[in-house]
């Protein structure tokens, strides 16, 4: 068993398509199926049931599945490891976030500790964050809220309270706080469900005896202070993404406790460098500054 064959297989199991998994691992379809083969005259069973060019992972395939992913795990933690010892300096934070409010400043307290690791950073949905962790593609995920699974470990680091912004000229602009149910006929801007946020915001106005009506539902929650202020609607928003510096008033929700909690998740059984482990102190002391400065 060559270690070929189990990164074909995983990039297969994933796919279950010849041609997409051909395509990915920019190889021949007719040298990817070859190889395949060869696995599984090695293990002495098929691992897919096969409809044409469509694949299913049967039983022993799922079964496999578990033991390469585990093996090519362990595998990618130790050259982790190795680079880490051979240039402690250096290195790449790999990085999934439900939220960016927080992230300028974040990277820019850390990238002033260690100037010479690099960061990647994409933004995905609280939902896809585990397998992330999980296939070792992400080394911590920022998000709201936190993640269930009995591998993950979630650390609270920041309780943010959720504000209603409104436009300045807004009926309500001079108020300091407002009902939920005094919101049940304006127009609303605001993320897409699926966002932590959001799902939580529609569970409450539902229990208030309302459904939020949206004007715009977007991937950006950046976004979302300019809509406020060209008046096409108001929002629910972060404390952390208020910014005073804009003309739009930040409202309190009365007799509710809308908040969302912050967490930084991490894998238990993943290695963790020591430009990772000074970044999670760095996420947590930065966090605990904010809380003291409220």
């Amino acid at each position: 068993m060559e270690l070929l064959q189990l990164q074909y297989f995983l990039t297969v199991a994933r796919t279950e398509h010849m041609t997409e998994a051909a395509q990915s691992l920019h190889v021949t379809q007719s040298s990817l199926s070859k190889t395949i083969q060869r696995l599984e005259e090695d293990l002495g069973v098929p691992l897919f049931d096969r409809t044409g060019r469509r694949l299913r992972l049967n039983e022993f395939g799922r079964r496999f599945l578990l033991r390469a992913e585990r093996a090519l795990f362990e595998l990618e933690q130790g050259k982790q490891e190795m680079n880490d010892l051979s240039s402690p300096e250096n290195g790449c934070i790999e990085l999934a976030v439900t939220t960016a409010s927080t992230l300028p400043q974040l990277l820019r307290e850390f990238r002033a500790k260690r100037p010479n690791v690099q960061f990647h950073v994409q933004m995905v949905r609280t939902q896809k964050m585990a397998a992330l962790l999980h296939r070792g593609e992400v080394d911590f995920c920022l998000s709201s809220p936190p993640i269930e699974d009995s591998d993950i470990e979630s650390q609270v680091v920041f309780i943010d309270p959720i504000l209603v912004a409104v436009p300045k000229g807004h009926r309500l602009a001079d108020r300091s706080s407002v009902s939920l149910a005094e919101l049940k006929d304006e127009w609303f801007v605001g993320v897409k469900k699926g966002f932590g946020a959001r799902d939580f915001v529609d569970s409450l106005c539902q229990s208030a005896g309302f459904v939020p009506r949206f004007v715009y539902e977007g991937d950006e929650p950046a976004r979302l202070s300019s809509l406020v202020e060209a008046e096409i609607g108001i929002a629910f928003m972060p404390s952390t993404a208020r910014n005073l510096r804009e003309p739009i008033r930040y409202l309190q929700v009365e007799d509710h406790e809308l908040i969302r909690k912050i967490a930084l998740s991490w894998h238990r059984s993943r290695y963790i460098s020591r430009a990772a482990q000074e970044f999670r102190e760095v996420v947590v002391e930065y966090f605990k500054n904010i809380s003291m400065e409220r």
